[in-house]
């Protein structure tokens, strides 16, 4: 396919990946089914991303920011991905299982888990931003992410693992814990080893991507 073919085909794509943020950032379908007061959904990316991280939902300071994984969480997810090698400039594809901020749980130790009703109303924007941007590279934060698009298993079984997902256009899965301070996740040392080599796997594989994937142009192959 020729270069010029392939420029045409991505300007058509972004131009799409535009009109479906738009379609996100508008949804009120949780609000109409009395599962939120609010609707905030939010989602940043481009078409030309080869990295999608996959979150469980925004939280509560993303409410203000409309920027995914902008509070503490994403402060230290943004910490993990630089010590992968991949700085502020080069930020991936953002996006979560659900989209707005699902309010805090009752216990009042962190938020809400979304619901299956909540997840299944949201899933086909997931679905369709996974159609278009066919990311390399998908990164799993946390329980629901990994349950959606690996299948369900405990976090020490998975983190410090990636497979490759043929149903997902052969993208790499790797599978990251919730970086969230409510965790307590992180405070078993061989967790931390395994924080270590799903990061050190990540590391690997965004240093063989080719460097114009890395620098933000879309790989000819799609």
């Amino acid at each position: 396919m020729s270069v010029a073919a392939v420029t045409v085909r991505d300007r058509r794509d972004a131009a799409r990946l535009k009109r479906l943020h738009s379609r996100i950032r508008a949804c009120t379908k949780c609000v109409a089914a009395g599962y939120l007061e609010q609707a905030a959904p939010v989602v940043a990316g481009d078409i030309s991303d080869r990295v999608m991280i996959v979150g469980q939902a925004p939280g509560v300071v993303e409410l203000t920011t409309r920027t995914p994984f902008s509070g503490r969480a994403g402060a230290e997810l943004r910490r993990w991905l630089g010590r992968a090698g991949i700085g502020e400039i080069e930020l991936p594809y953002r996006t979560a299982i659900t989209k707005c901020f699902p309010g805090k749980a009752a216990t009042g130790a962190g938020d809400r888990r979304p619901s299956p009703p909540e997840i299944a109303l949201c899933a086909p924007w997931l679905e369709a931003e996974l159609a278009l941007v066919r990311p390399e590279i998908i990164l799993l934060v946390g329980t629901l992410a990994i349950d959606r698009l690996w299948g369900k298993a405990a976090l020490s079984d998975v983190v410090g693992r990636s497979k490759r997902s043929p149903a997902l256009n052969d993208a790499l899965l790797i599978p990251l814990p919730h970086p969230s301070g409510a965790s307590r996740w992180l405070n078993d040392p061989a967790n931390k080893d395994r924080l270590e080599r799903a990061l050190r796997l990540l590391a690997r594989a965004w240093r063989a991507l080719p460097p114009a994937d890395r620098a933000g142009r879309v790989h000819s192959r799609r």
